[in-house]
This record gives structure tokens, C-alpha cells and sequence, in this order.
């Protein structure tokens, strides 16, 4: 049997159900559990003792997978930024800066095809609901770091000045908007659409380019 990651603080006394966790239950079965409930019932009106009866597990071991309800939507989110970074960090110093940023943006978010229609639930759940909404400026304030810190660098200055910035948050607004499109169906391939909107940005937004 897996070892189980720490119980978080908030879980601490949570009644036990006194069916345990089966030994092949994985986060991801959660996960497919939650967003099931989410379908069917709306993400507001599924509760975590649900998501862990339909998993066959206990209140309390829910709280070993995810921090909250919400932290199910976001997947590995944080496992993603940690890739980010590490990309960003190995790439050569003569490779320019943008396309260092869209070469690993790409490589970042690139989803099995199995994984596609989960994610755009994903996306739906994170652009409409209010609380979803809410928390989503924390972790996009997350990846804005990330990709400040690789500029500043880059461009031997701190985090926090105009230019590592404006690049962390232009980038950050590029990738929403193909994150978009692809969720809403109006692009097929997701790699392919944030691959184009990073190459807008670096052509300083050229309005000919904008046209196609």
C-alpha cells in the first residue's frame, strides 16, 4: 500500500467513515470522482464527504489527497509550475528570453489525449464559478512568480521591477487567451494555439500577424 502523503491541519478531526481507503485508490481516482459529481450536481452543490463516498474513502483521507474541494480543480497545478521553472532554468542563456518562455509553456501543458476533456472541465469550472474564480488570482499570481524570477535573471534585475513584470504578466494573459479559445472550441489543438499566441506577443503584437 502507498504511503499516504500528511494529513493538512483543517482535516485534523475530521470523523472517519468506517469504510477505509481501498490499496488501489490513487489521486487521480478522486479526481475522476469529484469532476463526475461536478457534472452531475454543480461544483458548489458537491460536498467533499460525497466525492469521498463515491471513492469508496473516508472524510479524513480525502484531506490526504487534496487541501479543499477546490484544489481538486486545479490538479497538479503545482507540480506543473515546479516543471515550469525547471525548464526555464535549464535553458541556454544564448536562446532568446521569449522563446524560452514559449518553448516551455508549451512543453508544460502538453495533455494526453485522455486527459483533453477533463481539462476543459477544468478550465469551465475555473472561469465561472465565483469561488473558483476567486482563488484562481492566488495561483496565477503563483505562475506570474515563476516566470518573473526567470526575466529578472535574464535580464539581471529583480523580480519585482517593470520588466520581469510586464514579461511574467504579458505571458500570463497570452496563455489565458488560448487556454480560452481551446476550452471554448473555437482551436483543435491547445500545444498549437499557446505556441501561436507566445509568437504574437514576441512580434511586439504585430497588427499584420494579429490579422491571421
Amino acid at each position: 500500500m502507498p504511503t499516504e502523503p500528511p494529513l493538512p491541519p483543517e482535516a485534523a478531526g475530521a470523523p472517519e467513515a468506517t469504510r477505509g481507503r481501498r490499496p488501489s485508490t490513487t489521486r487521480a481516482d478522486v479526481a475522476r470522482a469529484a469532476f463526475g459529481l461536478f457534472d452531475r450536481q454543480g461544483f458548489d452543490e458537491t460536498t467533499v464527504d460525497e466525492i469521498a463516498a463515491a471513492v469508496g474513502i473516508s472524510r479524513r483521507t480525502f484531506f490526504r489527497y487534496f487541501e479543499s474541494k477546490r484544489d481538486v480543480v486545479w490538479g497538479e497545478f503545482d507540480v506543473e509550475l515546479v516543471r515550469l521553472r525547471d525548464r526555464l532554468a535549464e535553458a541556454p542563456d544564448r536562446e532568446p528570453l521569449l522563446d524560452v518562455l514559449r518553448r516551455s509553456v508549451v512543453a508544460t501543458n502538453r495533455f494526453g489525449a485522455g486527459e483533453l476533456d477533463e481539462l476543459r472541465t477544468r478550465m469551465v469550472l475555473i472561469n465561472t464559478v465565483p469561488e473558483l474564480v476567486a482563488h484562481a488570482a492566488v495561483r496565477y499570481e503563483a505562475w506570474c512568480a515563476v516566470v518573473a524570477a526567470f526575466a529578472a535573471r535574464r535580464l539581471d534585475a529583480s523580480p519585482d521591477d517593470l520588466g520581469p513584470q510586464t514579461v511574467a504578466r504579458a505571458a500570463l494573459g497570452v496563455a489565458m487567451a488560448a487556454f480560452a479559445r481551446w476550452a471554448g472550441g473555437a482551436a483543435d489543438d491547445l500545444s498549437d494555439e499557446v505556441d501561436r499566441a507566445f509568437r504574437l506577443l514576441a512580434t511586439g503584437f504585430d497588427e499584420a500577424r494579429l490579422r491571421t
